[in-house]
């Protein structure tokens, strides 16, 4: 089955209103197919927190990496896992096509592929609840490998990854970035604190290669300054010092049905989305 295949095949699973809240029984049928999904390549844990008096989970997997530990001062160090995300929730009344069905059937595909070919570095792909309501599942997942003291090679949080306008002034930005950027929304952005400098140089390089349209952004501060740069799972990471890029197509500033009931399949660009997916394996495993 072609990648564009599987991809939609993802979609129409989980594009559905799936509003923790408001759609309870929608929210319940994506997380068990992504659950289902992803334990076809290993174990998936139910990391569970409470908001409200409420329940929520991340589904967590696990993939090993494909290089063994090196040696260092005597001692045998393991490589730090690359963490790669994507929320399943929506906002109430909006199926989420783009927002974000498509980071979520990326990040099926990820999984696939990363588990049938290992990556030098283990592989944390976790699906997030509570990005709408202010990042809960995220911060929560940040804040835990903190206390623990678990470095991370890399966090990158997929968040809307579909929609493609080749218009001209199709795209905004927020205040000045407009005249560095294009004014067509026919790319993908990446997004990350400075330490994320060489991988995005690296990232964007491979997926121009693979013939997608990338853009890339340094944000100091932790996104301070340009608060949109802070709307995902990546934030909670950047706050946390660990180094977090937000692959984006830039959600409102591009797509007319953020939020809205419009935001459905047959407004997506899946020869687009299928670039991303394939570009960012092919970054990925170049890191």
């Amino acid at each position: 089955m072609e990648l564009q295949e599987r991809l939609y095949n993802h979609l129409t699973q989980i594009v559905r209103d799936r509003n923790p809240y408001f759609a309870s029984a929608g929210h319940f049928y994506v997380q068990q197919y992504i659950r289902q999904q992803l334990e076809q390549w290993g174990n998936v844990e139910l990391d569970e927190f409470e908001v409200r008096g409420k329940v929520h989970h991340n589904l967590i997997l696990s993939l090993p990496g494909g290089d063994p530990p090196f040696k260092k001062g005597g001692s045998s160090h393991k490589l730090h896992p690359i963490l790669i995300g994507a929320h399943y929730d929506t906002v109430p009344g909006s199926p989420g096509a783009d927002d974000n069905g498509t980071g979520l059937a990326v990040l099926l595909e990820l999984a696939s592929a990363i588990a049938s070919q290992p990556l030098r570095y283990p592989v944390q792909l976790i699906a997030f609840d509570m990005e709408e309501y202010g990042c809960f599942g995220s911060d929560r997942y940040a804040a835990k490998l903190q206390a623990e003291n678990q470095p991370l090679r890399l966090m990158i949080a997929l968040e809307m990854l579909g929609y493609y306008d080749n218009t001209p002034n199709s795209q905004s930005y927020p205040t000045g970035l407009k005249y560095f950027y294009p004014n067509c929304g026919n790319f993908i952005a990446l997004i990350g604190n400075l330490r994320t400098i060489p991988d995005m140089i690296n990232l964007s390089r491979n997926m121009r290669q693979s013939g997608s349209n990338c853009e890339w952004l340094p944000v100091p501060n932790r996104g301070l300054i340009v608060p949109d740069t802070r709307r995902s799972d990546h934030a909670p990471f950047w706050d946390r010092g660990y180094p977090a890029i937000m692959v984006t197509d830039t959600a409102n500033m591009r797509n007319p049905h953020y939020h809205q009931k419009s935001d459905k399949i047959d407004t997506l660009n899946l020869d687009f989305l299928a670039g991303i997916c394939q570009g960012l394996e092919v970054g990925i495993r170049c890191l």
